[in-house]
């Protein structure tokens, strides 16, 4: 009976020692928590990037809006006085929201009406079709500066390429475009068709997305050519039309190097853009605080029309499984 007893308090001390050892061993994390630890951790460079690099210059940028302060002296606050100033003092801040906005206006539906014109002509299956849409989409990747040359080479009234064109082909005598008052905005808007490429691979990703099977089906219902477009691919597509248009407000109301390059905002201040407007009140005149709020106002004013894109897609944009509104 001792014995017994002997043996059971020696297994039970034993049993204790080791319950108190697995106590004092840290728990292995679940396999959910290391992946989340990982994310945060390969995740973390975009996050400081982000933090650093533009919402910091984001809380500077409106901090120095309701500031004085000309690079050499220290900031002065003024409250509202550079946004008041803005919209009742600055002749050419209603001058460049006027020349960016008609900019807009033509530069975004003729660049979803190309993009996708030539997205369908690169849908087609034929011989060498991948080298034209190679050609094509190969100005989009071009440096500004570089185009922007190149383009004032091409408007040259005297000896540019478009104007010799219409001489020797139609007999036209062509305008004067970046010298012309007239002729400067339209130009711009003709040089920016220049970079559709981005958009007409896009589009030809959407197109190529859309199930054969419904046109095949419409073939056999009659329908043509035209019924096809308008009520299966332009449908199927509205998705990709309204990334490409809200990309493309975007990138229109934030053109600078083309004006900066080719006119400087001439003549006459005919193309004297927003962006143009920002930088030569920031860098020429040294007013970075009523650049600042320059800036502001942009940043305002392209997230009211693309919230107003983004109200009106029920109405137009299909998705599917989803009614339109």
């Amino acid at each position: 009976m001792t014995y017994r007893r002997l043996v059971t308090r020696t297994a039970a001390s034993r049993d204790e020692g080791q319950g108190e050892t697995r106590g004092r061993r840290s728990p292995r994390l679940s396999l959910r928590t290391q992946e989340a630890i990982w994310g945060w951790v390969l995740a973390m460079p975009i996050i400081l990037g982000m933090l650093l690099w533009t919402l910091g210059p984001m809380v500077a940028s409106a901090i120095l809006s309701f500031m004085k302060w000309d690079l050499l002296t220290p900031p002065k606050w003024v409250g509202v006085a550079n946004y008041v100033k803005m919209f009742t003092g600055d002749r050419l801040f209603w001058q460049a929201v006027k020349v960016t906005t008609l900019y807009a206006l033509f530069r975004v539906p003729l660049g979803l009406a190309f993009g996708l014109l030539i997205a369908l002509l690169m849908n087609q299956k034929l011989p060498g079709i991948y080298a034209f849409r190679t050609i094509y989409y190969l100005p989009s990747v071009l440096s500004g500066v570089a185009v922007a040359l190149l383009w004032m080479w091409i408007f040259a009234p005297d000896f540019g390429l478009l104007n010799v064109v219409l001489w020797k082909v139609f007999h036209i005598k062509g305008p004067s475009w970046l010298f012309s008052e007239t002729w400067a905005l339209p130009a711009m808007v003709i040089m920016s068709l220049w970079g559709v490429g981005g958009g007409m691979l896009i589009c030809l990703a959407g197109l190529q997305g859309i199930p054969t099977e419904l046109y095949e089906a419409a073939e056999i219902d009659g329908a043509g050519p035209f019924a096809k477009l308008t009520r299966i691919t332009l449908p199927l597509m509205s998705p990709v039309l309204f990334f490409n248009l809200v990309q493309g407000i975007i990138s229109a109301l934030r053109v600078f190097t083309e004006a900066y390059v080719m006119t400087g905002g001439g003549p006459n201040y005919a193309t004297y853009f927003y962006g143009l407007h920002i930088y030569t009140t920031a860098f020429a005149d040294f007013k970075m605080g009523y650049a600042s709020a320059l800036a502001w106002f942009l940043f305002l004013y392209i997230l009211a029309l693309t919230l107003l894109v983004f109200k009106s897609s029920p109405a137009w944009v299909y998705y599917e499984g989803r009614p339109r509104a």
